[in-house]
């Protein structure tokens, strides 16, 4: 995804930070099942808090239900489409199977609804922009060589 884009629908679907469109919302790609839950406690572009209050993601229960719901009635429609109305266990499988495989994609595209959709931040085209040039900033000097020189601003 290009980092200059300010499409909010961009952003949604790579799962970026709803403030500053650039910040990944999560800390491993969907395809790692070990850690595909893991999400940034903050953006590391813009700094925004993800995590608005305690709780805020309960609320992506009610979302990735839905998401379930939609899974077993398109599985099952495409069931009985291509399968020519099958036993019932070949349904029961194919929703199952369906559902297990896309339960990382469910689950983070429930948490990015909820982040983008209430948690009441705006985008913010400055969020993620950086300074121009380098930024003066006051480093004590490690050493006794030049202990006269310990508050002097160094470029970084």
């Amino acid at each position: 995804m290009p980092t200059s884009s300010s499409s909010s629908l961009l952003a949604f679907a790579a799962q970026r930070c709803p403030r500053c469109h650039q910040g990944p919302a999560f800390k491993t790609s969907a395809f790692n099942l070990a850690h595909f839950q893991e999400m940034n406690e903050s953006c590391p572009v813009c700094h925004q808090h993800f995590e608005p209050e305690p709780g805020f993601y309960w609320g992506a229960m009610y979302i990735s239900y839905a998401f379930s719901v939609a899974i077993v009635v398109a599985v099952g429609i495409a069931t009985y489409v291509l399968g020519h109305d099958p036993d019932t266990w070949v349904y029961v499988a194919a929703v199952a199977v369906s559902t297990v495989l896309l339960l990382p994609f469910s689950f983070r595209y429930s948490r990015t609804v909820m982040l983008h959709l209430f948690a009441g931040i705006d985008y913010d085209p400055r969020a993620g922009a950086k300074p121009a040039g380098p930024v003066a900033r006051r480093v004590p000097f490690p050493g006794p060589l030049a202990p006269h020189d310990s508050n002097r601003p160094v470029l970084l």
